[in-house]
């Protein structure tokens, strides 16, 4: 008797066990998409974007980029100009295994096209956006074995941010090492400007402020610089980002430094 009774409750919890794994699995996995299905990634006039319209993407899902490595490649870049003009001047990453897997790490737009300006042109080029399945569950940041406190750049150094000669902030930004968690003080009359965060070097380099990232305008804007990469800032106001008033920043991981790369 006491015997059946253990096998029940071994069952019992065994099943219980399998039901938990099996649910935990449905909503937590991920889905891989192939782009462009059997088609791959070459040039065909607005397949991906057809192939993109029906399809809901979500952090944690992936994008196998297929084709034949020697002819092509896969090129991210930063924002909507780049996408529109294939300008792959500064990319945000390039691929070129000919099995690219990208995993979507954070929810926003992604744009990626073929380095290859004339494929581009053509139609091989994808931009989506990413959300957040509120199924999954947000895994909480890496802790970090090391507390990075971060300086603070007051920008412009004591002339603060407003219109100088044209390459002023230029030149204050290459003499500085800017890593992940540092944090940028823009200080100005706020009644006559501004700063505008922007995502890529097209917009920065045409003074483009109609699609900012952020936008600050207190007169005395502290930015955290929360990731690796290069960083664009401008001023809205008429004329000034013309006249140089803007600043481009490459900000470096925590452990590392530009000595590393010479």
């Amino acid at each position: 008797m006491a015997t059946t009774t253990t096998k029940k409750i071994n069952n019992t919890m065994l099943f219980g066990f399998v039901l938990v794994i099996t649910i935990l699995l449905g909503c937590c996995s991920a889905t891989i998409y192939k782009v462009g299905d059997s088609d791959g990634w070459t040039t065909k006039d607005d397949v991906y974007n057809s192939w993109a319209e029906r399809k809901e993407f979500h952090v944690g899902d992936s994008l196998v980029f297929e084709y034949d490595r020697n002819l092509n490649d896969v090129t991210q870049v930063w924002g909507a100009l780049e996408y529109q003009f294939c300008d792959t001047f500064s990319p945000k990453a390039v691929y070129n295994t000919g099995h690219d897997i990208v995993t979507l790490t954070e929810p926003g737009f992604y744009y990626f096209i073929s380095s290859n300006r004339v494929q581009c042109q053509l139609g091989q080029r994808l931009d989506i956006l990413v959300v957040h399945d509120p199924s999954r569950p947000i895994p909480p940041p890496p802790p970090s074995k090391v507390l990075y406190i971060g300086k603070t750049y007051k920008v412009g150094g004591s002339k603060g941010w407003k219109v100088y000669d044209s390459d002023f902030y230029n030149k204050w930004g290459e003499e500085k090492e800017f890593h992940v968690g540092d944090k940028l003080l823009f200080e100005y009359a706020n009644e006559a400007n501004d700063v505008y965060e922007i995502s890529g070097h097209l917009e920065f380099k045409t003074c483009d402020p109609v699609s900012p990232v952020a936008v600050h305008k207190t007169g005395h804007d502290l930015i955290r610089l929360t990731k690796p990469g290069v960083h664009y800032f401008i001023s809205s106001k008429t004329g000034h980002c013309a006249a140089g008033l803007k600043l481009r920043v490459v900000v470096l991981p925590v452990n590392f430094s530009k000595k590393m790369e010479l």
